[in-house]
């Protein structure tokens, strides 16, 4: 019997101890980690910021076209736009439209917006915020 209270004693210290961590949101290592979440956030809010200014508002994913839509859609992007793809995905700002990305000749980068019959709608420099007309 005698050996039961005092390992009770031994253990209430490491209890103490275990609520003083549990009660101050745990190591110091935690708040270095709750502070590098914290920069991170911050950081994907600045990265977010800007992106929204490059065009990919809301922070949706957009998907990467692939196989027959992808020829088709870069296709008909470079009949219009000469240059070389740089990337081709759906829209996620205009649902149910594909983007095909052209880095021209004389080395600026055009969006061009196609809908699903594959015919030019509308087009956007990339670095400006106002839509072009595909005319």
């Amino acid at each position: 019997m005698r050996a039961l209270p005092r390992r009770a004693l031994l253990a209430a210290p490491a209890a103490v101890l275990m609520f003083a961590l549990a009660a101050c949101g745990g190591s110091d290592s935690g708040s270095d980690n709750a502070k590098a979440a914290d920069t991170q956030q911050a950081q994907g809010a600045a990265g977010a910021g800007a992106a929204g200014e490059a065009g990919d508002a809301d922070d949706k994913t957009e998907p990467p076209l692939t196989g027959d839509i992808k020829q088709k859609a870069e296709a008909a992007a470079l009949a219009k736009y000469p240059g070389t793809v740089v990337k081709s995905e759906e829209d996620a700002e205009k649902p149910g439209m594909y983007a095909v990305e052209v880095k021209q000749a004389d080395g600026t980068s055009i969006e061009v917006y196609l809908d699903k019959s594959y015919k030019v709608t509308d087009t956007k420099k990339e670095g400006t915020e106002e839509n072009e007309d595909a005319g």
